[in-house]
């Protein structure tokens, strides 16, 4: 096997696992979770909110 017979397959390889990762992010199972973990940092609560209740202010 020469160096360019390793290529290609090393490229075929690669444009699978591409495919695949493509495949696995846009698929309809991983929307719930993505939506989820998209919403996080909008379930927290707000910073001044946070030190209000520390202070016992309300």
């Amino acid at each position: 096997m020469d160096i360019h017979e390793f290529r290609s397959w090393v490229i075929l390889i690669l444009i699978i696992t591409f495919a695949s990762i493509v495949f696995w992010a846009y698929s309809r199972k991983r929307d719930k979770d993505f939506k989820d973990a998209a919403n996080l940092p909008f379930n927290e609560p707000d910073q001044t909110e946070h030190q209000s209740r520390q202070r016992g202010d309300q």
